[in-house]
């Protein structure tokens, strides 16, 4: 049988193709009775319109940008996939499609691109910044967007996980164990994610009134060899536990006491503040934070759908976690 179109309605009801487009998108003018036969007609013959005429009649491109910073290490790629598929399964549901885009976070030149050109309704960015160039290109511009990840950028929907509240939680068992002298690795000082994580271990050090060793604090540690360096430097000054901001960190610091003859959690304790596949195999198995990344990808797409269909949007949402304890910290 063959599909119909919008011209083949239009022709048969004695209507024009616009209001034919307005009965579907139900915008515009156009009577109630002439909206009604409008849709009983298109129900009665099976009439789907397609991406393209549904983009036609609501001014839409039915996609979605996601972007994600070029920066990424090899690591990040499992977060990046189930955020992905997160996203990918709302947006379906729609009818849209992704555009998926890698650029460096300080250059919005392909991003100003794609929204230039229309190419997409509204954009989600996989990571957020201290300095978020490509945030407040979008906010200045009016596109719709959200992050993954806290930003203070004005207009934009965030979806982030409570970071902060884990760490703290994380770091406040750990001195409950009488672990003082508890050295923290972190990556990229510039990424929202690292102050949020650091500041939950500062908070939990306060609220327990134990001195910080602001000397075991080490952020910016983005290659192996310095990281190397900071584990001795750690060694020599008696730390009694290693915390590491995400699990390729604490991959790299396993991998540097085990070079070393350090055992653990004889010698030293280990702990990461986010949990993946990267560490599951570890002997022994490492006390972290696990986040759920799908449900972070499903709820940042959603709020944006809102945005793009102008329902009624929340703004700001944070996800829970779960501390995980295991063989490293006992």
């Amino acid at each position: 049988m063959k599909n119909i179109t919008i011209s083949d309605v239009a022709e048969a009801l004695g209507v024009s193709k616009t209001t034919v487009s307005r009965a579907i998108s139900g915008k515009g003018r156009i009577g109630a009775e002439t909206r009604e036969k409008v849709l009983a007609y298109i129900e009665k013959h099976n009439y789907t319109p397609n991406v393209i005429a549904k983009s036609l009649a609501q001014s839409k491109t039915y996609n979605i940008g996601v972007m994600i910073p070029a920066e990424y290490d090899i690591i990040d790629l499992p977060f990046f996939q189930s955020c992905l598929f997160g996203i990918q399964e709302i947006a379906a549901t729609m009818d849209y499609d992704i555009l998926l885009t890698i650029s460096k976070p300080e250059d919005t030149t392909q991003l100003e691109r794609i929204v230039t050109n229309r190419k997409v309704d509204g954009v989600i960015l996989m990571r957020t910044f201290v300095d978020d160039k490509q945030a407040k290109m979008l906010s200045k511009r009016g596109i719709p967007f959200a992050t993954i990840g806290s930003t203070n950028v004005e207009k934009a929907i965030q979806v982030d996980q409570d970071h902060e509240s884990a760490c703290k939680e994380l770091t406040s068992i750990l001195l409950m164990k009488k672990l003082n002298r508890i050295a923290l690795i972190g990556g990229d000082e510039n990424h929202v994610v690292t102050q949020s994580r650091l500041k939950g271990y500062l908070d939990a050090f306060k609220e327990a009134e134990v001195p910080v060793n602001e000397d075991l604090i080490y952020l910016s540690v983005n290659n192996s060899v310095l990281l190397e360096q900071k584990v001795e430097e750690i060694l020599e000054k008696g730390a009694d536990c290693i915390i590491s901001m995400d699990d390729a960190l604490c991959g790299n610091v396993l991998k540097k006491l085990r070079a070393e003859h350090v055992k653990v959690p004889g010698d030293i304790k280990v702990a990461s503040f986010y949990n993946s596949s990267v560490l599951e195999n570890n002997v022994p198995s490492i006390t972290s934070l696990s986040f759920d990344e799908k449900e972070l990808g499903m709820v940042a797409c959603r709020s944006l759908m809102d945005k793009i269909e102008e329902k009624e949007t929340r703004m700001a949402t944070t996800l829970g976690y779960q501390v995980i304890l295991r063989e490293s910290t006992k």
